[in-house]
């Protein structure tokens, strides 16, 4: 399995830019809760795909950082809560709140992606959908003083991840 660091320093290269970084605290959440919804919609018994899509990444989190992991459960668990109760709501309440939280939030990271002036990770690998929650939860353990280690070795392989034409910029503050 490839170690968190390596996973991480690909999808901090294509956020390079603060104001891309900060656009993603309201995308990232916002996308995540609203794609929580319409998996809400299918269930096996009592137990919906929203659930078990939360603890199959949650598991996969766990393997790569238990702190992190730990974390976005406390975070996910009762957003996962929400996206059921919405998903029990009417048809149209649910396709509406799931609407506007799904466009809303990939508007506001287009917006950081055009700042950074870089396309968003995903389209060169999907599995940074995932990614994005870890890091974000990463980016304020950092921003605390905490993970130090974690976070030179992010930045340590950023670089590989870069453009040619970019391998030298630095994050702006």
């Amino acid at each position: 399995m490839k170690p968190l660091a390596e996973h991480m320093a690909f999808y901090a290269a294509y956020h390079r830019d603060r104001r891309n970084q900060l656009t993603h605290f309201v995308g990232v959440p916002a996308i995540a809760f609203s794609t929580l919804i319409p998996m809400a919609w299918v269930h096996v018994g009592p137990v919906s795909l929203a659930l078990v899509f939360l603890l199959g990444t949650l598991a996969w989190y766990w393997r790569l950082d238990r702190t992190l992991a730990v974390t976005l459960a406390i975070v996910f668990l009762p957003v996962w809560a929400v996206a059921e109760a919405i998903a029990a709501l009417p048809i149209v309440t649910g396709l509406t709140v799931f609407l506007a939280f799904f466009v809303g939030g990939w508007i506001v990271q287009l917006v950081g992606h055009a700042f950074e002036g870089r396309k968003p990770a995903l389209v060169d690998n999907f599995l940074q959908v995932l990614i994005a929650p870890l890091f974000l939860a990463a980016e304020v353990y950092f921003a605390l003083g905490r993970k130090r280690e974690l976070k030179a070795e992010v930045e340590r392989r950023v670089p590989q991840h870069l453009p040619a034409t970019t391998a030298q910029a630095q994050p702006q503050a």
